[in-house]
């Protein structure tokens, strides 16, 4: 361009004038070579609900649905293994299961490095941490720094060292909660590869991973048992551990070990997480892009594929069974099965079929409501099942039912119905397998277990009808897990027509609904009445239901402890959802995602109405547009009119530019994409909602 030479003197207009020709090229360039990159994985923070009870999350480096994820094991030893107020670590560990419970479950192979001759007398006392989506770092006092890098299923661990004796232990009995069972392994060359088993979340069953760890420096093995020390050359500086897991064998494990720099990993996970969030575009407040991009990280941390390269097959019981399909393990179908698969099922369709394909493979080979003695990665629950399966179908997955007919009955025949929770519960599923029978043309065995899920009523006016006994507000009353009679008499989402003629019709039904969230009996940091805010789109003040879906994901609110029965004494005041390690109400576990599938669902303006339906409730969105970007070049844009921050109301809603006249949509409108428009009001309008309503039937076709 123009030249200027070093000493001499060129006058402002002057320099202008020789560069304008070049100023005007530039003009000319397309703008698109200007526009900036969204990178919402730099809006992530993966530190989030990783302090006390406050969501049993971690920080550790993870990618997008895969079984390896590797972080700091902090002492003192919480669910998820780490605090991140703690300052002791103990060193590093494999394969988390985010927000179950239970104290936890898997944590394998624990990575140590140390200084010196004895490897328990290094403290590794934190000095400095950061970390992103696929990335952890931490910075000791000791001089010791190790960064961490996740890709699929193949990690990279850097460790930096001062100068000195130095070296790893290497725990292979380690696991979250004692969970070990056994394991075995070779050490060849600068190489450890083997197997380990443990207990799945809550121990009720068991998993096998096979794994390959290779050291890039000359390492000498000492110790015995399953114990090792690697000892490093006292002169390196530097050592990476590469490390991989796998379903099948070791082989595959080996196979599967990274020969990226670990720059290059690094930037290739943050691409695939930048490429992955980027299927949901949010804009406006920018402190609540950088929370929802947090919530949105959590939801896509499970289920992991399992399936190898080539995608054709799993292991099951100790065998390799053949399949067609990317296959996914590592369920926790519990609550999450309100909120977390049904996001999935929108944002993600290309990967959930292959995800509820997954999910019909588990009954041919012994599906129960815990995992089995056999799991191929680490696995918590697959209660409701049979309900995201008939879900999934009437989203357009293809199901084969009549397949794992028999398996579905068998289930639904030995479901437990001794509590009053427990028979609300299995109503549930009795009723989604009256659907799938009708839909296998077995219109009389169909027609059995609706009558079965018709039972809840008995249930229903034997504990829940009568509120005026003393133990309608405390918690495990009558045997009940985790909750209240106030919160399970809510728990009939396939047929609220049938609960509103029981609670004895509409006013009556609204007027215990304003009871129950009057005097604060609802329970955010438990799931069992989750779905309860959007029954008011089942009454004549639909408008209550905007307004709580706002309050509870942004508002300030008041919380009383689900294991705590002393009403009154230290309740939880505070906004629910923040972007801080203590977010949530302390007790509140993530779920395998559940908690912040509901934020993310929010944020967007629609909610499952009930699983097993494909349609969602409207609420005004909490962002002033959101845009659903499919890889098949469909789009959903949502705005939102008259935005404001604190706006919480619908005054009108456009589908393509036709005014909708309900106050829900299908699951199909969404997935056709083009633009839902909001027009956000101060105040509710009484009469939006309350004409053409969606509400459930048991026997609704």
């Amino acid at each position: 361009m123009c030249k200027i030479e070093k000493e001499e003197f060129v006058p402002l207009f002057l320099l202008l004038y020789k560069m304008k020709k070049y100023l005007f090229l530039i003009l000319l360039l397309p703008v698109k070579m200007f526009a900036q990159v969204a990178e919402p994985a730099k809006m992530v923070n993966v530190f989030l609900g990783s302090s006390g009870d406050h969501g049993q999350m971690s920080p550790a480096a993870s990618y997008p649905f895969s079984m390896l994820s590797i972080g700091p094991q902090t002492y003192p030893n919480l669910h998820m293994g780490y605090e991140h107020k703690a300052k002791l670590f103990l060193g590093f560990t494999h394969n988390r299961v985010e927000g179950v419970g239970c104290q936890g479950s898997g944590g394998n192979i624990l990575i140590k490095p140390f200084l010196g001759d004895d490897a328990q007398q290094t403290k590794l006392e934190k000095s400095t941490e950061s970390a992103a989506p696929g990335y952890y770092s931490v910075g000791f006092s000791n001089q010791i720094k190790a960064e961490i890098s996740v890709f699929k299923n193949a990690g990279l661990e850097h460790y930096s060292f001062p100068v000195g004796k130095k070296g790893f232990l290497i725990d292979l009995s380690f696991a979250l909660a004692n969970h070990f069972i056994a394991e075995e392994h070779q050490v060849e060359n600068n190489t450890i590869s083997g197997w380990i088993e443990s207990g799945t979340t809550c121990s009720a069953g068991a998993f096998r991973l096979y794994y390959f760890l290779q050291f890039n420096q000359p390492v000498t093995f000492s110790g015995e048992g399953h114990r090792l020390i690697a000892n490093l050359n006292s002169a390196v500086k530097d050592a990476v551990i590469s490390v991989s897991f796998s379903s099948v064998s070791t082989a595959y494990a080996k196979a599967a070990i990274s020969n990226a720099s670990f720059t290059d990993q690094k930037l290739a996970s943050t691409k695939d997480w930048n490429q992955l969030l980027n299927r949901i575009e949010v804009k406006g407040d920018a402190e609540r892009e950088k929370l929802f991009y947090s919530m949105l990280y959590r939801t896509v941390q499970s289920p992991y594929v399992i399936s190898e390269k080539d995608g054709n097959y799993r292991a099951i019981n100790g065998s390799l069974q053949h399949t067609q399909n990317t296959v996914y393990n590592g369920w926790a179908i519990w609550d999450n099965y309100r909120t977390q698969l049904p996001l999935l099922s929108v944002a993600y369709p290309e990967k959930y079929r292959d995800m509820a394909a997954s999910i019909a493979n588990l009954y041919p080979y012994g599906k129960k409501d815990y995992a089995t003695k056999h799991e191929p990665s680490n696995t918590v629950r697959t209660e409701h099942a049979i309900v995201v399966l008939l879900d999934a179908y009437r989203k357009g997955y293809k199901i084969d039912f009549k397949s794992i007919e028999d398996s579905l009955i068998k289930e639904v025949d030995s479901l437990d119905y001794k509590h009053p929770d427990k028979a609300l519960e299995s109503s549930y599923d009795a009723w989604a397998l009256s659907q799938i029978l009708k839909i296998t043309g077995k219109n009389q065995l169909s027609e059995k277990y609706l009558q079965k899920a018709l039972q809840y009523k008995n249930y229903w006016n034997k504990d829940f009808k009568d509120l005026t006994k003393r133990d309608v507000d405390q918690v495990s009353a009558r045997g009940i897990y985790q909750g209240t009679i106030w919160q399970y008499r809510w728990f009939v989402p396939f047929d609220v027509q049938g609960l509103k003629e029981l609670t004895g019709g509409e006013k009556t039904f609204e007027n215990q609904l304003n009871t129950f969230f009057e005097k604060d009996l609802y329970n955010h940091a438990n799931e069992p009445d989750l779905q309860v805010p959007l029954l008011y789109n089942a009454s004549a003040e639909p408008w209550k239901s905007q307004d709580l879906m706002h309050k509870l994901a942004v508002d300030t609110v008041i919380q009383y402890y689900f294991n705590d029965n002393s009403r009154g004494i230290d309740p939880f005041v505070d906004v629910i959802y923040q972007n801080k390690p203590d977010a949530y109400i302390r007790t509140m576990d993530d779920d395998a995602g559940a908690m912040s599938a509901w934020f993310v669902f929010t944020s967007c303006g629609f909610s499952p109405a009930c699983v097993g339906w494909p349609v969602y409730y409207l609420n005004l969105p909490l962002f002033q547009t959101i845009s659903f970007n499919w890889p098949d070049g469909k789009k959903l844009t949502v705005s939102v009119e008259n935005y404001g921050l604190k706006k919480r109301y619908i005054k009108e809603v456009r589908l393509n530019g036709k005014k909708l006249d309900r106050n829900w949509i299908t699951h199909q409108e969404i997935l056709n994409g083009g633009k839902l428009v909001f027009t956000a009001a101060d105040q509710p309008d009484l009469g939006f909602g309350i004409k053409n309503q969606w509400i459930s039937g048991a026997a609704k076709n």
